[in-house]
């Protein structure tokens, strides 16, 4: 079992900045891929960003070059730097890792989502 706990969720103003943290915990050999999604109101859950482990990253049309992914292996952490926010961002923001674990099985996991609102 993986727990991610999420953090760094807020109000801002459109142009600022915010940076969520996502911090996986439990029973596993390794997390292959940590990645972001969002959910604003009245919309399907749709992917940011992706950061597979020694793999290069992976953004959304809609936040690339604003947006930074960045992982600490060590800490089993993920960042997502959010810059030149709008009012589009605005949604409910998910962590989500694919790990592995016991006889090489995978599993993906999600975080409890942390809200991010940015006001015009």
């Amino acid at each position: 079992q993986v727990q991610l706990v999420e953090s760094g969720g807020g109000l801002v103003q459109a142009g600022g900045s915010l940076r969520l943290s996502c911090v996986a915990s439990g029973s596993f050999f390794s997390i292959n891929v940590m990645a972001w999604y969002r959910q604003a109101r009245a919309k399907q859950r749709e992917l940011v960003a992706t950061m597979p482990s020694g793999g290069s990253t992976n953004y959304a049309d809609s936040v690339k070059g604003r947006f930074t992914i960045s992982r600490d292996n060590a800490k089993n952490t993920v960042y997502l730097e959010m810059n030149s926010l709008k009012p589009e961002d605005t949604a409910v923001y998910y962590c989500n890792a694919h790990t592995t674990g016991d006889w090489g099985l995978q599993y993906n996991y999600w975080g409890q989502g942390t809200q991010v609102t940015v006001s015009s």
